[in-house]
């Protein structure tokens, strides 16, 4: 019997999860369909509640539903609820599990993939929207040596950082708050340098041997020419966080987790 997923959002018709989750299906022999559904914000509860039940066994959830998302589910795991979003709902008789795996899909392509180490780090990221709300508990359970976060509007920085200083050693603040320094990782997380063609106003020198990160994929973008600018090794856009947070929905549905890598290489060639 094929099993059924899908993801929704609006726009849809870029998502590349469809090419991705029939990708990791082939690795293991499994018979899926996997579809995008396009969906207003008045009709997304009853879009998503109708494909579940009509034996659907799973979404991703894109923008602009990811919040909502959350207040759909039954159930959030630990990094859904600091994340206050989901991307990947999963659905079973006693009810619908809502959790959030782009955090995993970054951490695990920044050290699997790239091979660069997160423990101990000094750690600068941009942004304090709901990309970084996504992304900062598991940058957090990697133990680096801190995580600093820089925002235009300096409370939004401050507000998450205070929400996980449990979680590990992280602070908030405004853009002038990287003051010049040197961290060992940048990660860029907003979509403003992008929409607008210029780097973010922000002064931070990268480590000997660093890396920066931009969420963003598909180009050479502003933020990292300026990294490398200011001495990152190596500077690389959010292609391979995708992939990763695709595979970990996959193993939070299938119980298995994908090869990431012939995926990777083959949006790379696309």
């Amino acid at each position: 019997m094929t099993d059924c997923y899908a993801v929704i959002g609006n726009p849809i018709a870029q998502s590349k999860s469809p090419l991705l989750h029939t990708a990791f299906a082939r690795q293991f022999g499994h018979d899926l369909r996997y579809e995008a559904i396009l969906a207003e914000p008045e009709t997304f509860r009853e879009t998503v509640l109708a494909f579940a039940a009509a034996g659907g066994r799973g979404m991703n959830v894109t923008a602009p539903f990811k919040l909502a998302a959350a207040e759909l589910a039954d159930t959030l795991t630990e990094r859904a609820r600091a994340a206050g979003a989901v991307n990947t709902l999963k659905f079973d008789p006693d009810g619908i599990l809502g959790d959030n795996t782009d955090g995993v899909g970054l951490v695990g392509d920044i050290q699997d993939r790239l091979g660069v180490p997160l423990a101990g780090r000094r750690i600068l990221v941009i942004g304090a929207g709901g990309a970084t709300r996504g992304i900062l508990l598991p940058l957090l359970q990697a133990r680096p040596a801190g995580i600093l976060v820089v925002n235009r509007t300096a409370a939004r920085a401050e507000a998450l950082a205070h929400a996980l200083e449990a979680a590990g050693r992280v602070r908030g603040g405004p853009l002038e708050a990287a003051g010049g320094q040197e961290y060992d990782v940048v990660i860029h997380a907003t979509s403003a340098g992008l929409n607008e063609g210029e780097a973010p106003p922000v002064d931070y020198r990268v480590a000997a041997g660093g890396l920066a990160y931009d969420l963003a994929y598909g180009e050479d973008t502003p933020f990292m020419r300026q990294a490398r600018d200011r001495g990152a090794a190596l500077a690389v856009d959010g292609l391979g966080m995708l992939v990763g947070q695709a595979a970990e929905s996959y193993r939070v549905w299938r119980g298995v987790r994908p090869d990431v890598r012939p995926v990777l290489e083959q949006l790379q060639l696309a």
